[in-house]
């Protein structure tokens, strides 16, 4: 009897539309522009924000404006809107646009980003690569509202949707996270690495649920294997 091998094939399936639990190691690579393509955070409840912190990394090699961070309430399109632009300049709106940043141009190469604000003094910091920029004043006495939604790879023109093709992302993106507090330097640092971190506690890039849907190709990106 000749031997033989059983061969197991293990697929990782996400439904379009479907829940499915935390994103732990992985990314979320946009392949085209589109207009149908995104993944929705299911971020935990919070009371409105009079300071916060979010992080990811990505990279993107579009020479167009486009959406980096896109969350939507029934007061505001852009309640909470990371915007790159074609000239490398960053974009931070809360509302209106509150801070704009000139910055390395995005490329092949992930990068750690940043964003941290705080109302009391509306002071904004934008950290690439753990190198925090110049710091900026806007949106001074101002509060992000709570009960929106979360979206990654479009901008959203209303509440969930309204998705324009124009401001689609293409290019991978993870290790998203967000909190309700200015992260200190030294957390920067090790958020950066994009190893053995603790996630937001608004938005665990690790644990929060997520829906994808249209093309998109979630993998294991191995930045942490050993």
């Amino acid at each position: 009897m000749k031997p033989f091998a059983t061969i197991v094939l293990v697929m990782c399936i996400y439904l379009s539309g479907s829940d499915s639990a935390g994103l732990m190691q992985k990314s979320v690579i946009f392949p085209t522009k589109t207009d149908t393509s995104f993944v929705k955070l299911n971020a935990a409840n919070f009371s409105d924000l009079t300071v916060f912190t979010v992080c990811l990394r990505a990279a993107s090699e579009e020479n167009r404006n486009y959406t980096l961070f896109s969350y939507a309430t029934s007061r505001s399109n852009n309640e909470l809107l990371i915007w790159q632009k074609t000239n490398a300049q960053l974009d931070l709106y809360l509302g209106p646009v509150v801070g704009r940043f000139y910055l390395p141009k995005m490329d092949a190469w992930l990068r750690h980003i940043c964003v941290s604000w705080e109302s009391q003094k509306g002071e904004i910091t934008v950290w690439v690569n753990v190198r925090h920029s110049m710091r900026k004043i806007g949106g001074l006495g101002g509060v992000v509202k709570n009960s929106g939604q979360f979206f990654h790879g479009q901008g959203q023109d209303s509440v969930g949707g309204g998705f324009d093709i124009k401001q689609s992302f293409v290019g991978e993106i993870t290790d998203v996270n967000m909190w309700d507090r200015v992260l200190k330097p030294n957390e920067i640092e090790l958020i950066s690495q994009g190893c053995y971190s603790d996630g937001g506690n608004i938005n665990d890039w690790g644990s929060t649920t997520f829906a994808p849907g249209g093309n998109v190709i979630i993998k294991h990106n191995n930045d942490c294997t050993l």
